[in-house]
């Protein structure tokens, strides 16, 4: 059995026009959505055993906060340079070649690779467009990651910020 946990980047600053795309930090809805969330993820999953981050400035900072939250051991924490603006095809390749002794993965990254990515992994739900800090939980019935397959992947949870956020 693997899981993985597909999470987008949370909201980040576009008032740096001086900045590159790749170097756009979080702003403060992204510094606060992803504390919620990384709280949210700790209460209610098992923390992955390994996270692998893009290396844009907004997703560094998402995953670093998450693994804050998880007092996450930090020898089990990569970047892949190849996560900032993969295609969908790219960044499923990224994760089959995960080692297999890693049971659970949480991949951050971008859209639109990210949606596409659930939408070709899911066997039975269709996400439109998973929003900004957006967490997709995805179980597969396979022993390497190398044997994850389209429409094989089943829903452990799809979760945002409004969410939460609409039921107070």
């Amino acid at each position: 059995m693997k899981e993985l946990f597909l999470i987008r980047h949370a909201k980040s600053d576009w008032g740096t026009e001086f900045l590159k795309d790749v170097d756009r930090p979080l702003n403060e809805r992204g510094y606060s959505d992803a504390y919620f969330m990384s709280g949210w993820f700790l209460k209610n999953q098992t923390v992955p055993a390994k996270i692998l981050s893009s290396t844009a400035t907004r997703a560094l900072n998402t995953a670093l906060i998450f693994a804050r939250t998880f007092d996450f051991n930090m020898s089990n924490f990569a970047l892949e340079k190849n996560i900032y603006e993969s295609s969908s095809k790219n960044l499923i390749s990224i994760i089959r070649e995960q080692p297999n002794d890693v049971t659970s993965l949480a991949v951050f990254c971008h859209n639109p690779a990210i949606t596409e990515v659930c939408n070709a992994l899911l066997n039975d739900f269709f996400i439109e467009d998973v929003p900004t800090c957006g967490i997709t939980g995805i179980k597969f019935s396979v022993n390497g990651w190398q044997d994850i397959a389209e429409k094989k992947g089943e829903l452990g949870f799809y979760q945002f910020p409004k969410n939460f956020k609409n039921n107070n």
